[in-house]
């Protein structure tokens, strides 16, 4: 930063303060602003970020940390982003209300009051739910309700210092290009806030659309088994009292909860990361269930629509890869006759294509995330990797962790009164179809050029071979094809079914790298020996492309 751009920066920051809103953000810049120009050189770095550029349409939204200025959530971006997208709805011709739907970070219900303000100030009617509630409610009452758009104030499983703006359309999916690009240029045309017309709060609903939502979840469990020891934690997110009320009505003995993590907490205080994935978040979990002997473990993200699942083992608890819950959740839909499409993207497991294929079921790959895998054309299962299950389209186009987390404890339920576990089960899935063993290698960044240098290396110099398996082809996703949009990313197709795919995150400053590898099992050595195997090759394949990136 030069000091010939700070009389600039400092001129943007005071506009913005005037244009502000929120008395708690003028305050936060006006300190910033202060520090400036006193000559603090941090304080200047920090400004610098804030006006580097504005939050951008992502995964379906906007996410990053609350805070003034453009390139952070607040009042003033959420004013705008919902004034664009009134603007898109209007110029399409899109009609019905928008219902809006907020979880318990920081300011959701803030900005959600917003978005309602800014609704009705543009003649479009607006439905606001009626507390913080799981993502996926939002998506069925979209549907539910006819309404022409939906906005759900969440950040998912982002740090506590983020709040993020996840748009959805009519057909209850999540924005797609060209839509995406279409409201952020109506967005970027919004004039100073102060400008936006205004109207009331909205209509805020009743219990009736969260009760239609449930007994919806509940009756998806067919008559079965419902002995279940079971342990459960909403990580301090909103899935608590949607989980308990799911399970009681389809039949099953409500869940011991983890005591510290159940009740909604925008500060997530046990938890580095409020993500099931990331390691430490379900030890309390664990470590509850190991006291009571509990069967299975099951966890939503903060705002529901993913759903981790942990098991015993010979070696304490271990928590089950989400290409292990989604091959659980389509061999349970699979083998109750359900019709139509097994949709997963491209990083997941290609498991659930030889699985479809054998149940003479269609199957299709598509890009990462939920608002590409809602629109497969007559979807029956959808799932990714990254904890996210579709298991009943027709109400919810979305990830839905509390439908799946029911269904995955029906199973289990199933499988116990058989004297069995779900590890039995994913052994069956790989005595017939092979072991097909995912692994991922995620490279967090400081400095994004780190990333696109990384890609920049793989390109120049392509890998004859990856962890001593060959590369018999490589697809630049960059470039698109007859089934899938540009997207970023390489993907390689190796020897003997292993596969590699390299993409930046959609939503963090990381570079993934996911890994695969497929095993015959040989009935008389068993799994374990085949899980073993695949190990050491998940672990060749680990090095090979690190060494190839060089990250």
């Amino acid at each position: 930063m030069t000091n010939h751009d700070v009389p600039a920066l400092l001129d943007a920051a005071r506009a913005w303060i005037a244009d502000d809103p929120d008395p708690r953000t003028r305050e936060e810049l006006e300190a910033v602003v202060a520090l400036v120009e006193a000559g603090d050189a941090a304080a200047t770095a920090d400004l610098a970020d804030r006006f580097a550029g504005t939050l951008e349409f992502g995964t379906a939204g906007l996410r990053g940390a609350i805070g003034a200025g453009p390139n952070r959530m607040n009042r003033v971006v959420v004013t705008r982003a919902a004034a664009g997208l009134a603007a898109y709805l209007r110029d399409t011709g899109a009609t019905g209300p928008v219902v809006i739907g907020y979880d318990a970070r920081h300011d959701s219900d803030v900005y959600a009051r917003d978005t309602a303000e800014v609704m009705t100030g543009a003649g479009i009617a607006a439905h606001v739910l009626p507390r913080p509630l799981p993502t996926p409610l939002l998506a069925f009452a979209i549907r539910e309700l006819g309404c022409a758009a939906g906005v759900m104030v969440t950040a998912s499983h982002n740090p506590p210092q983020d709040n993020g703006y996840k748009v959805y359309l009519g057909d209850g999916s999540q924005i797609v290009p060209p839509a995406d690009a279409e409201i952020a240029a109506r967005i970027a045309a919004v004039g100073p806030v102060a400008d936006v017309p205004r109207g009331t709060g909205g209509a805020v609903l009743d219990e009736g659309i969260i009760d239609r939502y449930l007994d919806t979840v509940a009756g998806l469990a067919a008559d079965g088994p419902r002995d279940l020891n079971l342990v459960y934690t909403p990580l301090h997110g909103v899935g608590g009292a949607s989980v308990l009320q799911v399970l009681e009505s389809a039949g099953f003995s409500l869940p011991r909860v983890v005591e510290q993590q159940e009740q909604p907490d925008p500060d997530f205080p046990t938890v580095a990361f409020p993500n099931p994935e990331e390691p430490g978040a379900m030890d309390l979990a664990m470590a509850l269930a190991e006291q009571h002997g509990a069967d299975l473990v099951v966890a939503n993200d903060p705002d529901a629509d993913r759903c981790a699942a942990a098991v015993p083992g010979p070696h304490g608890w271990r928590m089950l890869r989400g290409d292990e819950v989604g091959a659980l959740l389509a061999h349970a839909l699979l083998s109750a006759g359900k019709q139509g499409t097994y949709a997963t993207s491209i990083v997941s497991s290609s498991l659930l294509g030889t699985m479809a294929r054998a149940a003479g079921q269609p199957y299709a790959e598509t890009l990462t995330g939920f608002k590409w895998i809602g629109r497969v054309e007559g979807l029956a299962f959808g799932y990714e990797e990254a904890l996210g299950y579709c298991v009943d389209p027709e109400h919810v186009r979305d990830k839905d962790g509390v439908s799946a987390l029911l269904l995955l404890c029906e199973l289990a339920a199933r499988a116990k009164a058989e004297g069995r576990g779900l590890v039995d089960l994913l052994d069956d899935i790989a005595l017939e179809h092979g072991l097909h063993a995912t692994d991922q290698l995620s490279v967090r960044v400081t400095d994004l050029a780190e990333i696109g240098a990384a890609m920049q290396r793989l390109r120049a110099t392509p890998p004859a071979e990856l962890g001593g398996f060959a590369v018999e082809r490589v697809d630049d996703l960059s470039t698109g094809s007859a089934d899938l949009p540009p997207t970023e990313g390489l993907r390689y197709h190796l020897a003997g079914g292993a596969r590699v795919v390299v993409r930046p995150s959609g939503t963090e400053p990381k570079l993934k790298c996911y890994l695969e590898v497929v095993v015959p099992v040989d009935p008389d050595d068993g799994v374990d020996a085949a899980r073993i195997h695949a190990a050491g090759r998940l672990d060749a394949l680990r090095s090979g492309i690190k060494s190839a990136a060089g990250i």
